[in-house]
């Protein structure tokens, strides 16, 4: 079955949402891991892991942002 175009990752178009998902997948060393094979490449923990992540740095952001 082919991969659609969901499945692969563009690093060119990257919403900026998509920006910081990346950036935490490099912190956690599995940005080799999406280039080659996307982000359904990942397992669901490593998926929760990073979107764990990203909720902290958003909330993180929008603290500082008050202040």
């Amino acid at each position: 079955m082919p991969k659609s175009k969901k499945d692969s990752f563009d690093p060119e178009n990257m919403k900026p949402e998509d920006v910081l998902k990346f950036e935490i997948a490099t912190e956690l060393g599995l940005a080799d891991k999406v280039v080659a094979g996307g982000w359904r490449s990942l397992t669901a923990k490593e998926s929760g892991r990073i979107g764990g992540l990203m909720t902290k740095k958003k909330k993180e952001l929008q603290k500082e942002a008050m202040n």
